[in-house]
């Protein structure tokens, strides 16, 4: 089969996976104590459960997080939301983020959004001369 050919594309990186265990210790938390912080939703339901932490940071299965759970899990490490939605992102749907320093970045990202597609192809080949890619 042609696709046994191919080399396999690595998978995501566990972004939040490393993001909850690195802040996690740095804040001295338990998984406990981390699902206290991060509070409950408009239901009274616990955003995080301290078991669904557990499985994250050990590499087992998890359903991704909702909203809610992205909500609670900034909350609770006392990060951006922006930080934590982007670390999910990249480990369950592979969705790179482009930053940055001074969010310039962001910024052209925005305005890129409200181009044609032919502006974009235009500003795509600017870029290239004016800063190519390595």
């Amino acid at each position: 089969m042609a696709t046994e050919d191919r080399p396999r594309a690595e998978g995501p990186r566990p972004a939040l996976r490393e993001l909850v265990a690195r802040r996690r210790a740095e804040l001295g938390l338990s998984y406990a104590k981390l699902e206290e912080r991060a509070g409950v939703d408009e239901y009274g339901e616990k955003r995080v459960k301290s078991s669904w932490l557990h499985r994250l940071e050990t590499g087992e299965k998890v359903i991704p997080p909702d909203y809610s759970a992205l909500v609670g899990i900034a909350v609770g490490l006392d990060i951006s939301l922006p930080v934590v939605q982007a670390a999910a992102g990249e480990q369950f749907f592979g969705i790179a983020t482009v930053e940055g320093e001074s969010g310039q970045a962001r910024a052209l990202m925005a305005r890129a959004g409200r181009m044609t597609p032919e502006q974009v192809d235009a500003l795509a080949r600017f870029l290239d001369v004016v800063a190519p890619q390595e």
